[in-house]
């Protein structure tokens, strides 16, 4: 039987308590959703971002076991393999030892993090949208290591070399990735949320 996105949905919310975390999972979702349509993959968009939603899905409740305890919780939901080696692969090198080996995979473990760097430079602008932000303004903040110090440039650095783009590249189809979810995330976790 498919795994519906309501499903997945309540797997989060059953596990993830704090707004930041639905946020992060809503806008992974969207971006991987995005990703999957302008790769060529759009028979798999539903899987992308279902992947995308889940990614964290241990994260709140077993900080210390992330991504050991993910293949226990998407079990619930009857998750395909291939979605558990992709939740379990999005951190890898930093708490998990599967490494991300399919185009979706490397995709996730390079935005994971550059979706929380956008979204934390998103807030500072007097607009609080990606909408208008440019690539210029987005790689000043990447260099000033005190800014959304809790995202790794390190890991944004080895998704784009994993993916075989430029860091450029990556950052600039996120920026797109996120305008093109923005208000739909926004809404359903307003709704979510309040």
């Amino acid at each position: 039987m498919e795994l519906t996105r309501e499903q997945a949905l309540a797997l989060l919310q059953k596990y993830n308590k704090e707004p930041f975390h639905i946020l992060h999972g809503l806008t992974v979702e969207g971006v991987m959703r995005w990703f999957a349509q302008e790769l060529g993959y759009g028979d798999a968009v539903d899987f992308w971002g279902l992947c995308g939603l889940l990614h964290d899905v241990d994260f709140e409740m077993y900080p210390e076991e992330h991504c050991k305890k993910a293949p226990a919780l998407l079990a619930e939901i009857n998750a395909s393999d291939a979605m558990v080696h992709a939740v379990c692969s999005h951190a890898y090198g930093s708490c998990s030892d599967v490494e991300p080996l399919h185009q979706m995979e490397k995709v996730m473990f390079a935005v994971d993090e550059l979706t929380g760097l956008i979204g934390a430079a998103a807030r500072m602008r007097p607009s609080k949208s990606v909408m208008d932000m440019e690539l210029s303004s987005l790689k000043k903040k990447f260099k000033d290591k005190k800014f959304a110090a809790g995202c790794s440039r390190d890991v944004i650095r080895e998704g784009a070399e994993r993916l075989d783009w430029t860091l450029d590249d990556v950052m600039e189809k996120t920026i797109l990735a996120m305008r093109s979810c923005e208000a739909s995330v926004a809404e359903e976790y307003t709704k979510l949320c309040g």
